[in-house]
């Protein structure tokens, strides 16, 4: 910990010890919403430490206790937000709760993206893994020909963004949670950013001159990552090319999602203009 008189406290700031307190803000979701980029972009603010891998602690690890959660985060000093991102949590039932028991004042990041190219990402990541699974198609649907669409395939399940929601509300206020454009991260990254900094009440640091855009990976990269004077983009996992969908499933799924993302707007108050 912080050192008490003026040499012992100058020391401690010199040797970057700091603290490990738990996170003041999580991001929460969604999974293939662009929360990795946000995280990247976040922690080139130099009030913002983060934890680097996902420590799913409030989905899979929950039994191993505060004490190891706090472990794993960075140190920090006074003024510094710690922050760790864990898509999974936004779907998980028992999570709000667990969250609000830590403390009721954390604050909540909600990645979103259009839930159909969602799914999509999400089946291409598994298809990368798993060349043999089935088609999209035939994991869409229940039954191909009354095109009911399988609700119980997690990739369709997670989209369904104001039914998941609706569990977040019972614990934490609307105005406690901010929901980031996916697609806006990236195309305006320096946009987006700027409503996340004032969010999480710090400067806007982060500002378009930190971003290039990438024109070979289509996505927005920053000019100098973390503790680094090096350009960073991110990692080849990121920006996979998606398989060619049938358009007429594309279109059912989109006219599935269609009363879900208008019950999501009227919620948030943010269109975010998927249709």
């Amino acid at each position: 910990g912080s050192g008490g008189g003026g040499t012992a406290g100058t020391l401690t700031l010199l040797l970057g010890e700091g603290t490990k307190r738990l996170p003041q803000a999580i991001i929460i979701g969604v999974k293939k919403g662009g929360t990795r980029a946000l995280l990247e972009f976040l922690r080139v603010h130099p009030d913002v430490r983060a934890v680097g891998a996902e420590p799913h602690f409030f989905d899979r690890n929950y039994e191993r206790g505060l004490a190891w959660y706090r472990e794993l985060m960075p140190r920090t000093l006074e003024g510094q937000i710690t922050m760790e991102k864990t898509p999974s949590y936004f779907v998980t039932k028992e999570a709000p709760a667990r969250i609000s028991s830590m403390c009721k004042g954390t604050k909540l990041i909600v990645v979103v993206r259009d839930p159909v190219t969602r799914a999509i990402s999400d089946y291409t990541q598994t298809l990368s893994k798993k060349p043999d699974i089935p088609t999209f198609e035939s994991l869409t649907f229940k039954n191909r020909t009354t095109g009911l669409i399988d609700t119980s395939w997690s990739a369709i399940q997670i989209g369904i963004y104001a039914k998941h929601l609706e569990n977040w509300l019972l614990y934490f206020p609307i105005g406690q949670i901010l929901f980031v454009s996916g697609e806006r991260l990236i195309s305006d990254p320096a946009g987006e950013l700027g409503r996340v900094q004032d969010f999480l009440g710090l400067k806007r640091i982060i500002t378009d001159k930190h971003f290039y855009f990438n024109k070979t990976k289509g996505f927005p990269c920053l000019k100098k990552a973390e503790g680094s004077s090096k350009p960073h983009c991110l990692g080849k996992t990121k920006g996979r090319t998606h398989p060619d969908i049938d358009q007429e499933v594309v279109q059912r799924l989109r006219d599935f999602y269609r009363p879900f993302n208008m019950k999501f707007y009227q919620m948030t108050g943010q269109d975010f203009g998927w249709d």
